[in-house]
């Protein structure tokens, strides 16, 4: 499910204090940002689940962001797949 907070960041799902989104302006290789209070992480999902960048979050943080995107990396692709269907790339 997608919780629109703006239309500019689709909120995909969020888990416990960290929010995963897409910004909708932005590039389209696919990939997911997570935010929370202490800093964020965006993540490339293809062509694999790598990190793509890293603000004020500690390496464990990380590692347990990706293993909750691997693990829902179904509902991303889907989310990913139906917000965007619809806009010019």
């Amino acid at each position: 499910m997608i919780l629109y907070t703006g239309f500019a960041m689709p909120t995909v799902f969020i888990e416990g204090s960290y929010r995963f989104y897409f910004f909708s302006r932005e590039e389209s290789r696919k990939h997911i940002h997570v935010s929370c209070p202490d800093g964020e992480v965006k993540f490339w999902i293809e062509p694999k689940i790598e990190v793509a960048k890293i603000i004020n979050l500690s390496d464990s943080e990380v590692v347990r962001i990706q293993k909750t995107i691997e693990s829902r990396l179904e509902e991303i692709n889907e989310s990913w797949n139906k917000h965007f269907a619809h806009q010019v790339r």
